[in-house]
């Protein structure tokens, strides 16, 4: 069992991390519009299954050279063409001669090559890592939510989740959505609310909950992005998952928050508080109706209208989500 330290110490060693990473940065603390996430998967398909290539045909070797170091490959040389099969790297590739084949190998495995120096560099071990995501530890875990690739950071995610003593991460998790430099934010962010959809689990008891709704808030209040769809994500998380009285409070305060994006989110996250808690109905409705007066942005005072509509409908669906011109 974890003791009551070990959550602290983690948080505290997260935030000196990020603090040297942000050094880096030279001043520049904007946050980076991540990619579309698309799952890692490995080992690919292999080749020679399409060519029903025996075992017994398996018997040449040939060496892989990359960034120095040496890949044993065994060889099958047949009819079709030269095959080669790197069992530590759980590769495959097929060739007009070993030499094309090893060619087609080393392009084949540059994307395993490049995820393991981002994981390496970002775990500042001088050299790509080596090991499977389910041998780092919990501090390693997080700096991986960090990635600039976001199959890294979403497999750290999986990885952490399973790990057990989840209440021992949650000071960290609550310091990712506190921060506001590290150009990578919105990605670990985005990560952190998947998690706090079983918010208890993470921060149990009043404190560690209100800690985390204040992070919330505070990453939305002033939001001048909406990247990796991290403030949405908020909003779905506090009317979607959360739906306690403090995060009833939270929402209606963020309708009316300086960053449009807030109020959009929040606005979303209204319709789906009224489903959890009908009790919530009424103010709900007055604030949106304050907000077709009174919002500076005619996108969002649309908006409001159409939600109040479709409350007072009781309809399953909602008016679709507005996108600003300007937006990034």
């Amino acid at each position: 069992m974890a003791t009551t330290t070990e959550p602290l110490r983690l948080k505290a060693e997260l935030e000196t991390w990020i603090k040297s990473e942000v050094a880096k940065q030279a001043g520049d603390f904007s946050a980076v519009k991540p990619g579309h996430y698309k799952p890692w998967r490995w080992p690919i398909h292999p080749v020679s299954y399409d060519y029903h290539i025996p075992a017994s045909e398996w018997h040449g070797s040939a060496i892989l050279e990359h960034a120095g170091q040496s890949f044993p490959v065994v060889v099958a040389r047949t009819p079709w063409g030269v095959f080669g099969r790197c069992e530590i790297l759980r590769a495959e590739a097929k060739g007009d001669s070993e030499e094309d084949m090893l060619l087609t190998l080393l392009d084949t495995c540059e994307p395993l090559f490049g995820r393991r120096n981002q994981v390496g560099e970002l775990l500042g071990l001088g050299g790509p890592y080596q090991g499977r995501m389910r041998e780092l530890d919990a501090l390693s875990l997080l700096k991986l939510f960090f990635a600039a690739d976001r199959s890294i950071a979403h497999d750290a995610q999986k990885e952490l989740e399973t790990k057990g003593g989840l209440a021992t991460y949650g000071p960290a998790l609550v310091a990712i959505l506190n921060e506001t430099k590290h150009r990578h934010r919105r990605t670990a962010q985005w990560l952190v609310l998947d998690l706090f959809e079983d918010l208890t689990s993470y921060c149990p008891g009043p404190e560690a909950e209100a800690e985390a709704l204040a992070a919330i808030r505070n990453m939305m209040w002033n939001a001048e992005d909406d990247f990796a769809r991290t403030i949405y994500k908020a909003g779905v998380v506090l009317g979607g998952h959360v739906c306690t009285p403090d995060a009833a409070e939270t929402i209606i305060e963020l309708m009316s928050a300086p960053s449009r994006i807030a109020r959009r989110s929040a606005m979303h996250a209204s319709f789906h508080l009224c489903e959890w808690m009908p009790i919530r109905k009424n103010q709900v409705m007055e604030t949106l109706r304050r907000a077709t007066e009174e919002d500076s942005e005619p996108l969002l005072r649309a908006y409001s209208a159409g939600l109040m509509k479709d409350i007072q409908n009781e309809v399953v669906d909602h008016i679709a989500e507005p996108i600003f011109d300007d937006e990034p």
